[in-house]
């Protein structure tokens, strides 16, 4: 590809479009109450991480049997593993925004995810780099990312109080409402996986070479290496919302009177997130070297703000006084911090 300052800004918008479906994908949340949590989320897991990959496979791969079969064996599993267990991270996501809210879920989220994704790959991958000035940046960046997330713990502990202490607050959002504590639990450990499936996208590289050795386009590979992921997490999360199913028998939800709003606010949910993957899978070959440097912290950054001012439009914090509003701010801003930090780390050696 030949780069120039077209190329440059198509990229960077691209990226930035991206982060920004990816701090959306959640609002829908809020309309939803109607149904239960499981009935939203097997909506939004079907359309984002099976028909999505199925179809950009299908237009962009047309043998896919043959990518496969050249491709090295374990790379594949590894793919499939590592996508399987972000499943069960994408399982804690989902309740936790349902617990304490898009804003504070987000943010937590793309923190942990933002710093681990950093780290566990040079941890597992090249431990020695850590000596370098990489790995010193890195470490530097998890350590503001960490003080980030302190201000924005703090800020939710103070919000759950003031909430509490006040008018009751109607809540607008589906699933279950459950302690600022356990949230924050589900939250982490949907970021740790998040980190988990970077290092799964990492390691399977191979098969996007034996893509490219057939004639196919880098992102066409890529999107090979999402179709295994994406399933397989598919299969973890689809498990749990049938186990959630039998146990609410929330299946008769489906055919409730005026339902097709619902479905289409799902659908919409597996469409902005599954999109904004596949956005990014574009604006990537777009900015060349930079991609690291500035692509993935523009599109972090772009979702951690989206996030942040959607749950505020939507009300999350309503009835909260300017002390817990600032230090919400300050956690984003070193948070923010963290990020730029991080992606100037992948464009050192």
């Amino acid at each position: 590809m030949i780069f120039t300052n077209a190329t440059l800004i198509g990229g960077i918008l691209l990226a930035i479009v991206a982060g920004i479906m990816n701090g959306l994908f959640t609002l829908p949340m809020k309309y939803l109450d109607r149904w239960s949590w499981e009935n939203v989320w097997a909506i939004f897991i079907f359309v984002s991480c099976i028909a999505m990959p199925a179809v950009m496979v299908w237009i962009t791969v047309p043998v896919l049997g043959h990518v496969v079969a050249t491709s090295p064996a374990h790379a594949i599993v590894v793919a499939c593993l590592a996508g399987f267990a972000w499943g069960f991270g994408a399982i804690m996501f989902g309740q936790g925004i349902s617990a304490i809210g898009i804003s504070m879920g987000n943010t937590l989220v793309l923190a942990i995810s933002a710093s681990l994704g950093s780290l566990l790959p040079i941890l597992v991958l090249a431990p020695e780099r850590l000596h370098h000035l990489q790995g010193i940046v890195i470490l530097c960046g998890n350590f503001i990312g960490v003080m980030g997330i302190i201000c924005c713990g703090y800020s939710g502990l103070l919000k759950e109080r003031a909430q509490q202490s006040r008018t009751a607050v109607t809540r607008r959002m589906v699933g279950y409402a459950r302690p600022f504590g356990i949230g924050l639990l589900l939250c982490a450990g949907a970021g740790l996986l998040s980190a988990v499936f970077n290092i799964g996208y990492s390691v399977a590289q191979p098969i996007l070479v034996a893509a490219h050795r057939l004639g196919y386009s880098a992102f066409s590979g890529s999107n090979v290496i999402w179709l295994l992921m994406l399933t397989s997490g598919a299969v973890a999360n689809l498990c749990f919302c049938g186990y959630l199913f039998r146990k609410n028998g929330s299946w008769r939800k489906y055919g409730l009177a005026g339902s097709g709003p619902l479905y289409l606010l799902s659908a919409v949910m597996g469409l902005l997130w599954g999109g904004n993957t596949f956005v990014y899978g574009l604006a990537s070959p777009k900015l060349g070297r930079l991609g690291p440097a500035i692509g993935w912290p523009l599109t972090l950054i772009a979702g951690l703000i989206t996030a942040n001012v959607v749950g505020f439009m939507s009300g999350e914090w309503e009835l909260t006084s300017m002390k817990e509003r600032r230090w919400m701010l300050l956690g984003v801003l070193v948070l923010l911090a963290a990020i730029t930090t991080l992606g100037w780390s992948s464009a050192l050696t």
